[in-house]
């Protein structure tokens, strides 16, 4: 292999001296932070591998995997770099998660959540946003919003609540509280008072339908039988709320997640005003990243969230999602291949998913299709 023509990765010569010292000395802390080519062998490693150390003249350094193999190296078959960088990040996700959950005020600066993580903080934004689906912003935010409504449910006054969750000021609060609770932190302390509902009961390909939803975005979908029923459940969710049946509120919503069960309308992009632990607001928001037609596992889920542990709490979360079809936890199966449980039954689940993989398969073909009629 020809290297004469490769240039190191952008890194600068303090670094540089760091990543080539925690090679030399096989420091396992350092995975996930990058991998090393060795010029004369044409293999990259992790920092730890147990290979013989190279000489620091024949090494390489790459932020990631991508970057060696573009390069022209292979990975190591002792050290499998690629596989352990996705544990080192997972890892690294997890600590920067925990930083933000124990810091007093819910937050904690880019820079310090970087040192953390032992990367730029641009690095650090990327990686963190790819894996859970939004910023470490976002995340402290969504603490914050948690440790305020278990406040507000222990009756404990707005002020006091604000002040012990982290918030700096009430006009802050009242500035983010739409996005977070879907109402304003009194609203939501006297059990959704004053919050006013619509909610439509429409047909559609796996029976009623049910669609509730605020000036904001849809609060709740629900699928079953008896419209009786589903109506009771909305109420149960928000015993003080203001709801009532809709007389043409929101139909464009209702008419697109009709469509979207009929299989008219595979990309469905709407917004939510959604109740939510920080916790569930990470899982949905990983829910809807999922793309039509394919599925993940909730181990899969877990891992994807920077804990592999927390496989049971992904499969709560799923269960608790109030806006089915919306949220598509539908799109989250067992290790071994079942469906799993669904709220709505797991004939509708496998019917959601089977319609999924038919309209996923043709728009493949179709692009297919046109790739070959253009080529010719």
């Amino acid at each position: 292999m020809n290297t004469s023509s490769m240039g190191p990765s952008n890194f600068s010569e303090s670094v540089r001296r760091k990543y080539l010292a925690a090679v030399a000395s096989r420091d396992a802390q350092s995975d996930g932070a990058f991998v090393y080519g060795v010029r004369s062998t044409g293999i990259y490693c992790r920092p730890s591998c147990p290979s013989r150390r190279p000489d620091a003249r024949h090494v390489l350094l790459f932020h990631v995997p991508d970057e060696a193999e573009r390069a022209g190296f292979r990975a190591c078959r002792r050290c499998h770099p690629r596989e352990q960088r996705r544990d080192a990040q997972a890892e690294m996700i997890r600590r920067v998660c925990r930083e933000i959950e124990t810091s007093e005020d819910g937050r904690a600066g880019l820079n310090r959540l970087a040192t953390v993580a032992g990367l730029s903080a641009a690095h650090l934004q990327r990686t963190f946003r790819k894996a859970l689906g939004i910023s470490p912003r976002q995340y402290a935010d969504a603490i914050r919003a948690a440790r305020l409504k278990s406040n507000l449910r222990k009756e404990i006054d707005v002020t006091t609540a604000l002040y012990e969750a982290g918030y700096g000021s009430a006009s802050r609060l009242y500035e983010q509280s739409n996005a977070q609770l879907g109402m304003t932190p009194a609203t939501y302390g006297r059990g959704g008072r004053g919050m006013n509902i619509t909610y439509t009961i429409a047909d559609s390909a796996l029976g009623r339908v049910l669609v509730a939803a605020t000036d904001r975005g849809i609060s709740a979908v629900s699928l079953g039988d008896d419209d009786a029923r589903l109506t009771a459940a909305l109420r149960e969710e928000y015993p003080r709320a203001e709801i009532r049946r809709a007389s043409g509120e929101h139909s464009g919503w209702v008419r697109a997640i009709v469509r979207h069960l009929s299989g008219q309308n595979p990309r469905l992009n709407l917004p939510t005003d959604v109740i939510a632990t920080a916790f569930q607001r990470r899982v949905w928001e990983a829910l809807r990243a999922i793309p039509s037609g394919a599925t993940r596992t909730y181990s899969e889920m877990a891992r994807e969230l920077g804990d592999p542990k927390a496989t049971r709490a992904v499969a709560r979360a799923c269960a608790t999602n109030p806006a089915a079809i919306v949220v598509p936890c539908h799109r989250v199966v067992r290790k071994d291949g079942s469906l799993g449980g669904y709220r709505w039954g797991l004939q509708r689940k496998e019917q959601l998913l089977r319609r999924e993989r038919t309209n996923s398969t043709r728009a493949n073909n179709l692009v297919k299709t046109r790739k070959t009629a253009a080529a010719s």
